[in-house]
């Protein structure tokens, strides 16, 4: 038996895996575009048609807080457990958090 490959998307096809209607579309541009400011909450919803600065599936679902900007790209703090993360990702990977507190 040949053991399985660890690489960083392994375990992801299910995951990753877009609804039937949206295959193979590229994200519209109110989703590149859109502007957040330092202390907006964000949801994590991974994108798989966009390779640039994809997050880890461990924080796929997850809800983070943005604390600055680099380049197009933003830092996003999130909480794994008790231990505090920050992710540096695109706009193309994260949607608004609605309400809440």
């Amino acid at each position: 038996m040949v053991k399985a490959s660890q690489g960083l998307r392994h375990r992801t096809r299910r995951l990753f895996r877009k609804s039937v209607r949206e295959r193979g579309a590229v994200p519209g541009l109110s989703l590149v575009m859109r502007e957040y400011k330092v202390g907006d909450r964000v949801h994590i919803v991974p994108n798989p048609a966009v390779h640039e600065a994809l997050p880890h599936r461990r924080f796929a679902g997850k809800t983070g807080t943005v604390v600055g900007k680099r380049g197009r790209a933003y830092l996003i703090e999130v909480f794994v457990g008790d231990k505090r993360k920050i992710l540096i990702t695109v706009p193309e990977h994260l949607r608004p958090a609605q309400g809440g507190s």
